[in-house]
C-alpha cells in the first residue's frame, strides 16, 4: 500500500493489523496528510479478510496522539471553507475507523490529546500505560466541537464526566481516565505492548461473524430507539447460527479442541 505520507504506517502481523502515527517530533500531531492516509489503511485492513483485529499505536513512545498538527491552522483551518474542508476530510477517516467490522484497539501511551481522544474514542477499547495522561483542549484554543465528538464522549463516560473535560480542558492522568471510563485498561510501561498483542491474538481466535456482530449490535444499542434498525440487528444474529463458523465451533467443542474459524 503506497500510503500520501511517511507519517502514517501500516504493518500486518497475522491477523493484527497495526497503524502507526509516526510523527514523533511533534508528538504525533495529526496532518491533514496524516487523516487521508488513515482513511487508504482503514479501507485496506476493512477488504483483508485476514485481519481480524487492528490495533492503533504512537510511535517515539511520548504519544499517542497529541491532536491535530495546529502549525496548519492557518493555512488549513482559518476560513469558513477551509474549516468545512478540514472536517469533511478528518470526519472521514475517524467513521471509516469507527464503523471497521473488526475489533479495534487504541494502544496508548504518554500524551493523548484532542483529536487524540477523539481517535480513541472511536475505536471499540482502549489499552492505556500507567504513564499516559488525556485531555481536550478546546476551550483553551476557542475551537468548536463538532456533536459527533461530544456525543461519542458522553457515550463512554457520561455526561458529568464529558462536560468536566470539556469545561476545564484539564489533563487528566491514566488513572483519572480509568475511574472516569475513558479507558478499559491501565497496564505498566513495559507491560503494555504485550497484553495488547495478546489481548488482539485471543480476539482473532474468535469467530470473526460473532465478533462482528456484537460490534454491530453495541453500536446500535447506543443510538436512540426511533434510529435502531431491528432487522439488522436480527440479521448479524442469523448469520452467526447459519454460518460454517457455528458448525465448527460445536464440532471443536465436542471434540475438546480449539476451533479453527474461517469467518464464512
Amino acid at each position: 500500500m503506497q500510503l500520501k505520507t511517511e507519517k502514517m504506517t501500516a504493518h500486518k502481523d497475522g491477523a493484527i493489523g497495526w497503524i502507526t502515527f509516526n510523527n514523533p517530533a511533534r508528538h504525533n500531531a495529526v496532518s491533514l496528510a496524516m487523516w487521508e492516509a488513515l482513511h487508504e489503511i482503514v479501507e485496506d485492513y476493512a477488504g483483508d479478510d485476514a485481519i481480524r483485529v487492528v490495533v492503533l499505536r504512537g510511535a517515539g513512545g511520548k504519544a499517542f496522539v497529541s491532536g491535530a498538527d495546529i502549525s496548519e491552522f492557518e493555512e488549513k483551518r482559518s476560513t469558513p471553507d477551509t474549516v468545512r474542508a478540514y472536517h469533511d476530510i478528518s470526519q472521514r477517516a475517524s467513521v471509516a475507523l469507527r464503523d471497521l467490522a473488526k475489533p479495534t484497539i487504541a494502544m496508548i501511551r504518554g500524551y493523548c490529546v484532542g483529536g487524540g481522544v477523539s481517535l480513541a474514542l472511536s475505536c471499540d477499547m482502549r489499552m492505556a500505560s500507567d504513564d499516559a495522561s488525556f485531555a481536550i483542549p478546546a476551550a483553551k484554543l476557542g475551537l468548536g466541537y463538532e456533536f459527533e465528538g461530544v456525543r461519542k464522549l458522553v457515550d463512554l463516560v457520561g455526561p458529568a464526566y464529558a462536560r468536566e473535560i470539556f469545561y476545564t480542558a484539564r489533563r487528566f492522568d491514566a488513572q483519572q481516565a480509568l475511574s472516569m471510563g475513558l479507558v478499559n485498561r491501565v497496564l505498566p510501561l513495559d507491560r503494555l505492548e504485550a497484553y495488547v498483542q495478546d489481548e488482539a491474538a485471543r480476539i482473532a481466535a474468535n469467530a470473526p461473524l460473532t465478533v462482528a456482530s456484537i460490534k454491530t449490535l453495541v453500536a446500535q444499542a447506543l443510538k436512540d430507539e426511533s434510529e435502531r434498525d431491528a432487522r439488522l440487528c436480527q440479521d448479524v444474529v442469523d448469520r452467526c447460527f447459519a454460518s460454517e463458523d457455528y458448525r465448527e465451533g460445536r464440532a471443536a467443542f465436542m471434540q475438546k479442541r480449539a476451533p479453527r474459524f474461517t469467518g464464512r
